[in-house]
């Protein structure tokens, strides 16, 4: 298994693509994944690519952040294996990586969101040593005058294999 970041790789980006759409199923172009990663990683994130014989199998994108509950933290934007190769200690090896990325960058805390609807994923994550411990509250900015909050918030559909992912 060979891990790597590749942010800065466009073959390896359009070639991430189809494994990030199993996380991110309103993705819909390549090339705009592309640009997006880009734009991302001004803000710094980070792309990191599991393979298995030179064929991308998952990924973790994350961050290094600041704010006054966690100090310095990194957080994990998206953490997707295949459903071809789940259940094969990759998600866990990716999270593992990520994990030790923080350390050496000397944060206090590795944080993530999952979607409530992700019980698979949620299980998990408490396997691998992450506590829940808060909820996350999201309110989208550009629905129609007099529509109910809770009514605009459409969760993304989680790919029926998906047992490795956040929300």
């Amino acid at each position: 298994m060979d891990m790597t970041h590749i942010e800065h790789d466009d073959q390896g980006l359009h070639a991430a693509f189809p494994i990030m759409k199993e996380l991110r199923p309103h993705l819909e172009d390549p090339a705009g994944f592309v640009l997006q990663i880009r734009h991302q990683r001004e803000q710094g994130y980070r792309l990191l690519a599991a393979r298995r014989d030179q064929t991308i199998v998952g990924l973790a994108g994350y961050r290094v952040q600041d704010n006054l509950l966690y100090g310095r933290f990194v957080y994990v934007d998206d953490l997707v294996v295949s459903h071809t190769v789940q259940r094969s200690h990759i998600g866990g090896r990716l999270l593992a990586a990520v994990r030790e990325q923080a350390t050496h960058l000397q944060c206090a805390h590795l944080v993530l969101d999952t979607g409530l609807h992700m019980a698979l994923a949620q299980r998990f994550y408490f396997r691998q040593g992450l506590l829940a411990r808060a909820m996350h509250f999201v309110e989208p900015l550009s629905r129609q005058h007099g529509a109910s909050p809770l009514a605009a918030i459409e969760l993304p559909p989680a790919h029926p294999h998906s047992r490795v992912s956040t929300a």
